[in-house]
């Protein structure tokens, strides 16, 4: 029966060394239905569509010209006299009927016409920059809740591990060997344990919380199946790395920006040329003719210093904020996207060490612990310190991995094809 219990020990032990690589039990949400939710579902989408829906309705009418007006009207209208307030037949008073139509000159009315198609573009592409938002989003919060899922499954193993522990502790005390305060140190574990696994879940719920931003309701079933597996490595191809950055949606959107800029300045320019307007009367006579006249009328913009070039000015400066907040962006990008690539180096690296050394070590060490105690050439509390470094180390690979996924979500959704499907983790 000893032997029994000590076999079924270091096989509970061994297997919780290699729990980081074991799926977790079943939950609701994989990867690929997190992303199609969230691109599907996702209300800054909804947003961004209006907003390309505003831009295209406004464009309509940019370039056509203003609604006509009518007027009605009675003139020579008497006040005073036997006739007065009479429009009828022996009066003097006559009755109009006038239509008026401007004409914004043809400068105007095209740049309005260029802003509009401007606008158009700016919206879509921040359009695809929500879209690419909430898909790097929602893949760094389904990342963080399988980690911490994947935690919490390996302090089960070990709560039922650390069972099993104190049961053999107790069949050593039974056939003589151990000291009684053996017993507690399993009961310490356990405490330790509960502790961790109270951290745990508050994490859990944060990160269920942050799901639930882009995911809705569905976040609170919990995830499902294998991390994903982004097919491309950003950092292996420099070349495409730098033509991927200056096609980054947040540079591209300057240009149209810039394009709007440009048009308005056109509009202010045109505003120094007049506009003109024509009005058609026709004038109805009760003791004489009916009559018909035509008027024009042109805007004389001739106080351009106070007017029209204060407005030029203040677009030509919005110009060159916008020139300058376009070089400050790409900086700040070019910057992100060397320290992302240094991490993801870093982490890599770290990656490979727990999963090569570190791991295998921790496993190792449990072994030769276990092995001196059986054979009382060892202390207890050196396989409790044995089983503590493994928990540490175990979980902390499963966080290193899940920053490695993180890391490479953030570069896959930002420079990568990632309207393709990523792949499972084999």
């Amino acid at each position: 029966m000893r032997h029994f219990s000590w076999h079924i020990l270091a096989s509970q032990m061994a297997l919780a060394g290699f729990i980081t690589s074991m799926p977790i039990a079943a939950y609701a949400l994989t990867f690929e239905s997190a992303q199609n939710i969230a691109l599907r579902d996702a209300p800054q989408l909804q947003v961004s569509q209006a907003q390309i829906t505003v831009a295209q309705q406004s464009a309509i009418p940019a370039g056509e010209l203003p609604d006509p007006k009518i007027k009605l009207g009675i003139d020579n209208l008497p006040l005073t006299g036997p006739d007065r307030f009479n429009p009828g037949p022996n009066g003097m008073a006559m009755q109009t009927f006038a239509l008026m139509q401007e004409f914004p000159n043809s400068n105007k009315r095209n740049a309005r016409v260029q802003a509009a198609n401007a606008r158009i573009s700016v919206s879509e592409i921040e359009r695809k920059i929500a879209r690419q938002n909430v898909a790097r989003e929602t893949a760094q919060a389904w990342i963080s809740q399988d980690s911490i899922e994947r935690q919490l499954v390996l302090i089960d193993r070990l709560e039922a591990e650390n069972t099993l522990f104190a049961s053999v502790i107790k069949a050593q005390l039974a056939s003589g060997k151990g000291s009684i305060t053996d017993t507690i140190l399993p009961k310490q574990e356990l405490a330790r344990l509960a502790e961790v696994r109270d951290e745990l879940t508050a994490r859990r719920l944060q990160a269920s919380a942050q799901l639930k931003r882009w995911v809705g309701n569905v976040a609170n079933e919990g995830v499902t199946g294998k991390p994903p597996v982004f097919l491309i490595d950003i950092s292996m191809d420099p070349i495409a790395l730098q033509d991927r950055f200056a096609n980054r949606p947040e540079l591209v959107a300057f240009y149209p920006k810039s394009d709007v800029l440009n048009a308005e300045i056109a509009e202010a320019r045109a505003a120094k040329m007049p506009d003109w307007g024509v009005e058609v009367k026709y004038q109805r006579n009760p003791q004489d003719f009916d009559s018909v006249m035509v008027e024009f009328s042109f805007d004389l913009p001739i106080f351009a210093g106070k007017r029209q070039d204060p407005m030029i000015a203040a677009k030509l400066a919005e110009r060159t904020a916008l020139d300058a907040e376009r070089e400050a962006s790409t900086r700040e990008r070019n910057a992100e996207l060397i320290n992302e690539l240094a991490d993801l180096q870093r982490v890599k690296q770290a990656h490979q060490r727990y999963q090569a050394t570190l791991l295998p070590l921790a496993e190792e060490k449990i072994t030769l612990s276990l092995t001196a105690w059986k054979s009382a050439k060892g202390a207890l509390s050196d396989v409790i310190a044995a089983r503590r470094e493994r928990l540490e180390t175990q979980l902390k690979a499963i966080a290193v991995s899940g920053e490695l996924l993180q890391i490479q979500a953030r570069l896959h959704f930002t420079y990568a094809n990632w309207d393709t499907p990523t792949g499972a983790a084999q």
